[in-house]
């Protein structure tokens, strides 16, 4: 059993992949239910079995879903209130849209000095300021 068992790297981010997916107290479909997540959720993964996953969400709560439900793609999830997403990194540039507390977008790519590129699910793509998502780092 020790060999089936490794720890994910550390900030080792996944996603829901279906409509939506449960999360469970223990690794077995048989385990108490605590919660179900829709699309596109990032979940930072902690340790890795065979077909389960114990992730942590962007409240902190640890759980286990099954490895089928997620996906490699890679998203974030707005903490702020009221998000800006900017032509470019840089505050003073183009407003592409705002986005509210909790919605997911796309993860492009991180440019390092704060700022994160993203998509909507609308197609549009933009720079976040990396402090108001989970789901980076």
């Amino acid at each position: 059993m020790l060999g089936a068992v490794s720890s994910a790297q550390a900030l080792d981010y996944a996603s829901v992949a279906g409509s939506s997916a449960v999360l469970y107290d223990a690794p077995s479909s048989k385990a108490r239910k605590m919660f179900v997540v829709s699309r596109y959720m990032p979940l930072e993964m902690v340790v890795s079995l065979k077909d389960w996953v114990k992730v942590r969400d962007s409240s902190g709560t640890l759980a286990w879903i099954a490895r089928s439900a997620l996906s490699n793609k890679r998203f974030v999830v707005v903490t702020a209130g009221m998000a800006n997403v900017r032509q470019a990194a840089d505050p003073p540039s183009a407003l592409v849209f705002r986005v509210q507390q909790k919605v997911a977008l796309e993860w492009l790519a991180d440019n390092g000095v704060g700022w994160i590129k993203v998509r909507h699910q609308d197609g549009m793509t933009g720079y976040i300021k990396a402090n108001e998502v989970w789901g980076d780092r």
